[in-house]
């Protein structure tokens, strides 16, 4: 028997973008049903974003241990668990999947656990088992998500794995290739490499983290070597061939063939969108060419009571992309018309790794592609007090900023704690504040927001520090 049910909206996908969507859209009045099949607080909250920086925070010390002790004066023998440092990731994420839940109740939303198929333009079907609910509503957002790409011809198992594989395993491999230098796979480089992994890390692109500062990615790079990561670039995998250890034959730019024998491999290529099994052909809805799901400003499809959110449009694959669609899709419901999101290249980015990076807008060469006139200011974290004093004084922050508006373009970011540092930027941006206004902004020393504070001076004068 199926039981039906009427809302004002349905969210397929509790994502960071669907489950704020869904609570934004409480607080607007509506009634709402919130569906998800696998993860509450979607990939990001489970096997994503938050377990991850558990892990890289236990993976922080673990280096620490292996390799600065005499640094900060720790001497004997330390023990270094790799499970301890999982079971803490798991319970950090379970803890936050239990707000998720606490959230909907306490917004009035109606949660429905299983597998959404929409019937026909104003109605889905849940199934959980053998229960089955239909819910038809007035409006709905698609937020699906994406999942990882893979390599052609080789088939994912036990010891060929993905990042959501690896980060639900207990123990670390002695070895691993990592095929893809984004920002996953820089990541995972860091955190294995940590605890005694040997790390090799193949890129088909000329550089590390090729969609970054040119400079930025030398940057990476240079840490990366120092935590004796093999770094290969311009290199792809053609074949992986099981035994004892697994061989994996990769071909350089110029046609020579190595072989990399390892572990375990992990591929970390990139994303398509989840649009297949979820009955989009009844909506109607119009996908890119790319596969993703076409929608405005606004995140409305072409279907105008339908709209789609986070990774599923392509848009830029980041959670807090998704939850900012989130707000944008749910006011657009209620009637509120909010100023849609267009250049997805101002939103921040940021990798974790040690030291991280931080970043908005164009690159320096896109910049220049663009027939602006520049300012460029970049101040290296090595003049930087606080940087020494918490003994990671490496990294840079560099500003690009229009010469004829003065207003900021971009900012690029290798530091300590560089994603905590890249808002005041972004909001400077997104206000229209000028670079001569921002250079009026006084900050706490010592604190390594300063060199964010010099290269702003970089910009309309000298650097005082450099």
């Amino acid at each position: 028997m199926t039981n039906t049910q009427k809302f004002d909206v349905v969210v397929l996908g509790a994502g960071p973008g669907g489950y704020v969507a869904a609570i934004r859209l409480a607080q607007l009045g509506k009634q709402v049903a919130l569906i998800e099949e696998k993860y509450w607080g979607g990939v990001c909250l489970n096997v994503g974003c938050i377990p991850t920086k558990a892990l890289l925070k236990n993976a922080e010390i673990a280096y620490l241990l292996r390799n600065d002790r005499q640094l900060f004066g720790i001497d004997g023998e330390v023990q270094i668990s790799y499970r301890a440092a999982f079971e803490r990731s798991r319970q950090v994420s379970e803890g936050r999947v239990k707000g998720i839940h606490y959230l909907t109740k306490k917004n009035g939303i109606t949660e429905f656990e299983g597998r959404g198929e929409f019937r026909s333009a104003n109605s889905i079907l849940v199934q959980t088992g053998s229960d089955k609910a239909l819910i038809e509503f007035d409006y709905a957002i698609i937020a699906t998500g994406a999942s990882v790409r893979g390599l052609p011809g080789i088939q994912f198992n036990e010891r060929v794995v993905d990042y959501e594989q690896q980060i639900l395993e207990t123990e670390l491999p002695r070895s691993i290739a990592i095929v893809g230098a984004g920002p996953i796979g820089v990541e995972f480089s860091y955190l294995m490499s940590a605890y005694g992994t040997e790390v090799t890390l193949i890129e088909a692109q000329e550089r590390i983290l090729p969609l970054e500062e040119a400079e930025t990615s030398k940057e990476i790079a240079r840490e990366l070597k120092k935590k004796k990561i093999q770094v290969l670039t311009s290199s792809t995998v053609s074949e992986i061939q099981q035994g004892d250890l697994l061989r994996v034959s990769v071909k350089g730019e110029a046609g020579e063939e190595q072989t990399v024998e390892v572990e375990k491999v992990m591929i970390a290529i990139g994303f398509v969108a989840n649009v297949t099994g979820f009955g989009l052909e009844a909506l109607g809805v119009e996908l890119t060419a790319k596969g993703n799901i076409e929608v405005n400003e606004q995140l409305r499809t072409n279907v105008p009571h339908v709209f789609a959110i986070g990774d599923v449009t392509g848009k830029l694959q980041l959670a807090h992309v998704a939850e900012a669609q989130g707000l944008v899709a749910a006011e657009a419901i209620a009637g509120l018309n909010p100023a849609g999101l267009s250049d997805y290249r101002q939103m921040p980015r940021a990798i974790f790794t040690n030291p991280q990076v931080a970043s908005f807008g164009p690159t320096e060469e896109q910049a220049r592609a663009e027939g602006r006139e520049l300012l460029i200011s970049k101040f290296s974290m090595v003049a930087n007090g606080k940087a020494h004093a918490v003994a990671t004084p490496s990294g840079f922050v560099k500003l690009i900023a229009d010469a004829q508006t003065r207003k900021l373009l971009a900012a690029h970011i290798v530091s300590a704690d560089a994603a905590e540092l890249i808002a005041e930027l972004t909001l400077g941006s997104h206000a229209g504040l000028t670079i001569d206004q921002l250079n009026h902004n006084v900050h706490i020393h010592p604190t390594l927001s300063e060199g964010v504070q010099e290269a702003i001076h970089g910009l309309v004068g000298e650097m005082i520090n450099a």
